[in-house]
């Protein structure tokens, strides 16, 4: 059999290990470990799980602050370590330079290890190319920092997903609050649904109509992923041909950028082929305003409003928490109906 023909023959998803209750997470920092001023925060988050009854292990980059906490071959080779034996591997957070393991790391062994790595921000970095290169599922969701918060009773916690087996479904509803209020520092935030979360919230379809669309999931923040575009590791185009013979569902979000900027980044995504075969697109909330001459909104529109597929925005999933766990690889199939969605994941090949 030809090269070409081989790499387009359809392969299964796969799911980690179900995590159980007693299992070890790891905590590794592959892109940024928490500073000092932090370490209240982080312990209390360490302290969440461990009242949850699982057995988390905090890694030594995890505690050192600044841009990096090591070079990107110490961070790769700690992160594949944790892999090794553990229920879950999540990180602290995200940060900004993930993308330099991306050539180190073996991604096949990590594969292997069938455990679920968590994350999201700039830990989609690596997400992405994990479920795209080897088809093992990932979660996108939560990092350890925002363990503490209580989240919506319509989401699901990402320990709870972590633990379901193969074959298995889960159901999610649109939360009925976010996050506005800018930062505060992160000992100091609210952690309640009531305090932490006081704006209503409601999904918006592109065109005002109800939709409806089915699809495997991938997707994670779009100024992470969309240096992906164009190479192997973000090789969505070849991963649905893959994967998803039911076509894909791509979702994004955005750190913060200005209208323009998530112009341009989804353009770059559309011209790589990120929605060549999707049925679906989900936008995240964005904090980041607009311009005087462009919306968020019309941004969206512009880059996607002539695909002809659904797309719905200000999605529950972005850096106005509350997040809402996605599992990459997951077939999933989202209502939306007068401003109120439901989305389904199910863990099948």
């Amino acid at each position: 059999m030809c090269m070409d023909c081989y790499l387009w023959v359809m392969v299964a998803v796969r799911y980690p290990r179900p995590l159980q209750s007693g299992g070890r997470i790891e905590i590794p920092a592959p892109s940024m470990g928490v500073p000092d001023a932090l370490h209240e925060r982080l312990h209390a988050a360490i302290t969440s799980l461990t009242r949850q009854g699982f057995d988390p292990h905090l890694r030594a980059h995890a505690t050192i602050g600044g841009l990096a906490p090591a070079t990107a071959q110490e961070r790769a080779t700690d992160l594949e370590v944790a892999f090794v034996g553990a229920g879950a591997v999540l990180p602290p957070w995200g940060g900004k330079l993930a993308i330099e393991l991306i050539e180190d790391l073996n991604w096949t062994a990590i594969a292997e290890a069938e455990t679920w790595f968590v994350g999201w921000s700039d830990i989609s970095t690596l997400l992405v190319p994990l479920t795209i290169l080897t088809g093992m599922a990932t979660l996108h969701g939560a990092n350890l920092m925002d363990e503490p918060w209580e989240l919506p009773t319509q989401f699901r916690r990402w320990t709870d997903i972590a633990g379901l087996a193969e074959g298995e479904s889960f159901t999610q509803r649109s939360a009925p609050y976010r996050r506005s209020r800018p930062w505060v520092d992160w000992n100091d935030e609210p952690l309640d649904r009531e305090s932490a979360y006081e704006t209503p919230t409601r999904w918006r379809s592109l065109d005002g109509e109800p939709v409806s669309m089915r699809g495997r999931l991938i997707g994670g923040c779009l100024e992470t992923v969309s240096f992906l575009a164009g190479s192997r590791f973000g090789d969505v185009p070849g991963f649905a041909k893959r994967h998803a013979p039911e076509g894909l569902i791509v979702y994004l979000e955005s750190s913060g950028s200005d209208a323009p900027s998530v112009l341009r980044m989804l353009w770059s995504l559309r011209l790589a082929g990120w929605f060549r075969h999707a049925s679906g697109i989900l936008i995240g909330r964005n904090s980041a305003e607009g311009t005087s001459d462009l919306t968020q909104a019309q941004a969206v529109d512009r880059a996607l409003g002539d695909l002809g597929i659904p797309v719905i925005f200000d999605f529950d999933i972005g850096h106005q928490p509350p997040q809402m766990p996605l599992v990459n690889g997951a077939l999933a199939d989202v209502q939306l109906h007068d401003g109120q969605g439901t989305i389904v994941q199910h863990l099948v090949d």
